[in-house]
């Protein structure tokens, strides 16, 4: 007989593992070779965003196997399963890119249907590219099931060849993927050739892992540590590192623990744990994209936790943390430094971290900093007494333009950097801006704008990495300012403001912009705002002839269209947790 460690009346496995009618369930387990003590024991789910698609997905395979053997270690029996990834660094730029955000949400799908079709008790999710965190971490909390994540780490920086025909400037630095983009508009711009560009691409991205600067994978990845889900400094080590698989395996006992004392997904998500993650993206100079995530995270739980509210956040936070792309570490430098914990040991310095958030590991936040013993080296971390600025990398805007808001990151830019009005120059898509970019059609002191890019109207709100890239590699990121209804990469650099709400396709201001119109844009103040009095504001509402359409007649971004919400509150597709009328894992 089997000798049952856990109790699993209460167990979702119950279901297909427990009395004479799952026979034929448990013979579809012996097929696999599972023993009958395996059977008996709890399941997790060991959930991958492996692909080959990209480097920042490819380590994820072995890392599970780490997992797989801490889940065992501690009387589990884990069931590995994957689920899609889309790279932005590959979907950047093209068509693709609109699969991007709608794939968090496939992701969050995927994996909820995989644990209720199976009956798992627990998850252990590794993600390693930008929206399959999120997405991995929305699924733990729509489930709210006893559930660890783990990042698959970070790419090593790139290294030029000592000697190598290739400017000065990148050279000189660690590079990473948004260093390639910049390039792209150098060699547009007639400042780079051929073979320089070649030299570049083979060395800015040397190993596996996700883009190296605190761009949304890493932000993310902090995110997954401040908020609790990750045991504490798992997500620092880069994915080439071996010795991840410690992280695996502490992983896959931490969740068996959380099995023994119920402790589930929204134990930890909460409103306070929702705060601390928010400040270490400000403390971070993080992705703007955490704007969207976070209040999409905080809609699985049922939690109020919109994008003003983490601005609000923003607000207050010093920041003092100078990673890549407004400052100049990379994430393995954060990691040598000492990572997440150092960070929120300073947060803590200045009474700004919720101390009583139980974590992953069943101890509280406040419990796992207290086993810090490493102080910032004031180059990668500084202290936060001596911040590099006294608020936020990232600003929340408000103004006729954008009512439900809209958000910039301000990290590595000064004051004076901070404030900027012009003339509009309107593109209805992101093509049509590149294509002015690349030809130079626009004129410094403009705010550019796009729009037709959000989440219903794009659809699929995506980034802008190339066109912002460009504009930088021509020497003009700080000669004009750019607005949208998409999104931004973290890797993007420049005064540029998206997520404006409401988006064009859902008759936002954005959408009755016109050439010339004077924008104002103040990150001090937090405006976004035009020229227009309210009243020829009204007239061309009422003389809009209504949403641009697309090409998505059907299909998963046409479903996705008709489904998803707007950024304000995380551009989510479902109810959420406050309609939700049972728990998964009491049924």
């Amino acid at each position: 007989m089997a000798t049952n460690r856990f109790d699993k009346s209460r167990l979702p496995s119950r279901h297909v593992t427990e009395g004479p009618a799952r026979a034929p369930h448990r013979s579809y387990y012996y097929a696999m070779g599972l023993t009958e003590d395996e059977i008996a024991q709890p399941f997790v789910g060991v959930a991958t965003c492996w692909n080959e698609a990209a480097p920042c997905n490819i380590a994820l395979n072995w890392q599970a196997q780490s997992v797989k053997d801490g889940v065992k270690e501690a009387h589990g029996t884990p069931r590995e399963f994957t689920t899609i990834t889309v790279t932005d660094g590959i979907a950047m730029g093209h068509e693709g890119m609109r699969s991007s955000l709608a794939s968090r949400e496939a992701i969050a799908d995927s994996v909820e249907l995989t644990m209720r079709g199976h009956g798992y008790d627990a998850l252990v999710g590794l993600a390693g590219c930008d929206k399959s965190l999120p997405g991995m971490m929305m699924a733990m909390i729509r489930l709210n099931v006893p559930s660890v994540f783990m990042y698959g780490g970070s790419i090593l920086p790139g290294k030029v060849p000592a000697g190598a025909d290739v400017p000065a400037d990148f050279a000189s630095r660690d590079l990473t993927v948004q260093d390639m983009f910049e390039a792209v508009g150098r060699y547009q711009n007639g400042e780079m050739t051929d073979e320089q560009l070649a030299i570049l691409e083979r060395v800015a991205c040397p190993s596996e892992g996700a883009c190296g600067g605190q761009f949304t994978a890493n932000t993310m990845a902090c995110v997954s540590e401040a908020i609790g889900l990750a045991l504490l400094n798992s997500s620092g080590m880069p994915a080439p590192f071996k010795d991840r698989a410690q992280y695996g395996t502490a992983s896959g006992k931490a969740v068996m623990h959380l099995i023994e004392q119920n402790i589930r997904a929204r134990d930890i998500v909460t409103r306070k744990s929702l705060e601390n993650a928010a400040r270490v993206v400000a403390c971070t100079g993080g992705s703007t994209n955490a704007g969207l995530h976070l209040p999409a995270m905080a809609h699985e739980a049922g939690i109020d936790f919109d994008l003003w509210d983490v601005c609000e956040i923003f607000k207050d936070t010093p920041y003092f943390v100078d990673m890549k792309p407004g400052g100049q570490a990379v994430a393995k430098d954060l990691y040598d430094a000492g990572g997440i914990p150092v960070v929120m040991k300073e947060l803590r310095k200045a009474g700004l971290m919720h101390e009583d958030c139980i974590t992953a590991s069943g101890y509280s936040i406040g419990e796992e900093i207290d086993k810090i013993t490493r102080d910032p080296d004031g180059k990668t971390i500084h202290f936060i007494d001596n911040p590099i600025t006294k608020t936020g990398g990232v600003v929340g805007l408000r103004g006729n333009v954008a009512p439900d808001g809209a958000i910039v990151k301000v990290a590595g830019m000064t004051e004076d950097q901070q404030v900027f009005t012009g003339p509009a120059r309107v593109y209805e898509n992101e093509e049509e801006a590149f294509a002015s970019v690349k030809a130079r059609t626009y004129k410094e002191g403009e705010v550019l704008v796009i729009r037709n890019e959000g989440p219903a109207g794009g659809p699929g709100m995506r980034e802008m990495l190339a066109t912002t890239a460009a504009l930088s590699g021509q020497g003009m990121g700080k000669k004009v300012a750019l607005i949208t209804d998409g999104r931004f990469s973290g890797a993007t650099r420049g005064f540029c403001v998206g997520h404006v709400g409401p988006e064009a396709a859902h008759g936002g201001p954005i959408a009755l912009l016109e050439d010339g119109d004077m924008i104002t844009i103040n990150a001090l103040t937090g405006e976004l705002s035009a020229d227009i009095s309210d009243e020829e504001m009204d007239a061309r509402r009422a003389a809009w002839s209504g949403p641009k359409e697309t090409v998505y007649a059907s299909g998963a971004l046409w479903k996705y269209a008709q489904l998803v919400g707007g950024a304000r509150k995380g551009a989510v597709t479902h109810p959420g947790a406050k309609h939700e009328k049972h728990i998964y894992m009491d049924l």
